[in-house]
């Protein structure tokens, strides 16, 4: 579980990604000031408040996938916000371009 400062940097890094674009675990990590802490990314984001305006669905892993799990509820509701914001995907499940990575 991480420390309360560094799940809201992390959460701030996460506000920051404009729609339309996406970032990696490790890359928000790295932005946050915790470098080499990509599961540190990913348990502040299943710690987001059910609420929240925080655009969680920009996170995906650095092979271009969504790493929720295929075929979950979750994971299509990722895939419709992303879709919704002009991201698209391989048949494989992989970003159909390298232009939505951000930074």
């Amino acid at each position: 579980m991480p420390e309360p400062d560094n799940k809201h940097r992390i959460w701030q890094v996460v506000h920051a990604i404009p729609a339309g674009r996406v970032s990696s675990y490790g890359r928000v990590a790295k932005l946050a000031g915790l470098a080499g802490a990509a599961r540190l990314t990913g348990h502040a984001l299943r710690g987001l408040p059910q609420d929240t305006q925080i655009p969680w669905h920009r996170v995906i892993n650095s092979q271009g996938k969504i790493s929720l799990p295929a075929g979950s509820a979750a994971y299509a509701e990722q895939r419709q916000r992303l879709q919704t914001e002009g991201v698209f995907f391989t048949a494989a499940g992989r970003l159909r371009s390298k232009g939505y990575w951000w930074p």
